[in-house]
């Protein structure tokens, strides 16, 4: 074996590029994991998940940390799993990983009795143009996106009435790609979305994301700010109870939350395949993390 473990990136992440604040960022938290599994007694490497002819019978594990193109080459991504998942330990495990690929999780959550954000489902094919299901919801102010995106790709903030700037659009994606429908959370606008990391069952931190004065969308991609945050127990009992009410063994997950229009808290995502989890802000927290995988690692 080459290594025990391979911390995962994509390859315009694997080189460090001093000059660019992103790239040092990337470094900092890989470098983080990287250490704390070596401090477990593990060899550790970190590679581009897609590097071309690599054999992964070489890794006994590899975790998911700054794979951050995959849903941009998700032809390529899916055989890529299945074919490293037949030799390779996946942390989080591929099953988990297809599951959580496709936001139609969000009603397993809330059948299991986690409340999430509203949502209705535009399955591939649907004749309706956008106005027609936007009308059908019956929320005035709604969020449209695909249930497998990352990174706020084709997310969009419309009432019924500006529509019709979107219906070619939208109905280009529904012919390729099941979309959904959620109304809109006021509560981004003055709270903003709620972060919380739980790793091998137990929260360990948390941070707030804020959008850019005149935008809804957190992610730094698109101006956001990151705050750190403490969490209250009522928040820290909520993101455990979601993450427990997963089917699957999950290492490490980031629950971000909301308060919905009623007040209550809401998931919006559980991001469980290559989230952001913030060790610059509790770097503790990557130890538990490889704990966690020297644990499993030895059962």
């Amino acid at each position: 074996m080459q290594f025990d473990i391979v911390v995962l990136t994509d390859n315009a992440l694997l080189a460090l590029d001093e000059q660019d604040w992103y790239s040092r960022q990337v470094h900092l938290e890989d470098g983080l994991v990287a250490s704390a599994l070596d401090k477990q007694g593990l060899k550790v490497g970190r590679k581009d998940w897609a590097e071309p002819g690599y054999d992964w019978a070489q890794c006994r594990a590899a975790v998911f940390r700054t794979t951050w193109d995959y849903f941009h080459r998700f032809d390529e991504f899916a055989p890529w799993l299945a074919k490293v998942s037949q030799t390779t330990r996946l942390f989080n495990e591929a099953g988990l990983i297809h599951w959580n690929l496709d936001k139609h999780y969000l009603a397993d959550l809330q059948q299991a009795g986690i409340n999430t954000v509203p949502t209705c489902y535009i399955e591939v094919g649907d004749q309706r143009t956008l106005a027609q299901v936007i009308t059908d919801s019956s929320w005035p102010d709604v969020i449209l996106k695909p249930v497998i995106s990352g990174a706020a790709r084709h997310t969009y903030r419309l009432q019924t009435d500006g529509a019709a700037a979107l219906e070619c659009t939208f109905a280009e994606l529904v012919q390729q790609e099941a979309m959904m429908l959620q109304p809109f959370q006021h509560d981004i606008l003055s709270q903003g979305e709620l972060s919380l990391m739980v790793i091998d069952g137990q929260y360990t931190h948390a941070i707030r994301k804020t959008a850019k004065a005149g935008d809804f969308r957190v992610q730094d991609d698109h101006g956001g700010t990151v705050h750190r945050y403490e969490a209250s127990a009522e928040e820290i009992r909520f993101a455990e109870a979601a993450v427990a009410a997963v089917p699957f063994d999950v290492l490490y997950a980031r629950v971000d939350m909301v308060r919905d229009n009623r007040g209550q808290l809401a998931i919006m995502e559980l991001e469980m395949i290559e989230p952001e989890l913030f060790f610059r802000f509790k770097p503790e927290a990557a130890d538990t993390l490889a704990a966690g995988i020297a644990r499993r690692l030895a059962a």
